[in-house]
């Protein structure tokens, strides 16, 4: 490999490592059942923090629950991975790349 793209080599890298530590701290979030079960997540796809409404919970209706939070975590995913496509996309010039797309 030539000096040059050597460079551009690292410092496509060190975009990437800027790009992923912002991804890290970036937060996202999504709910579900008119805001009753409340999901975050970073942008690295890592649940911070899921808040469920006292008013949903239900021992008889568990069911329900469960797809409110099944709900609102794939939702919050979808953010999560929106917003790291969006970051990443510029430095990869569209391609995709696993684990950085």
């Amino acid at each position: 490999m030539n000096r040059f793209m050597m460079q551009q080599a690292q410092k496509l890298q060190a975009q990437l490592l800027k790009a992923q530590e912002e991804l890290a701290s970036l937060t996202v979030e999504a709910s579900s059942g008119g805001g009753a079960v409340k999901v975050t997540m970073n942008g690295q796809q890592q649940i911070q923090s899921v808040k469920i409404s006292p008013d949903v919970v239900n021992k008889e209706d568990v069911q329900m629950l469960e797809d409110l939070v099944l709900t609102a975590v794939k939702e919050a995913q979808a953010a999560a991975q929106e917003a790291a496509a969006k970051k990443m996309g510029g430095l990869t010039g569209g391609l995709k790349i696993p684990g950085l797309t």
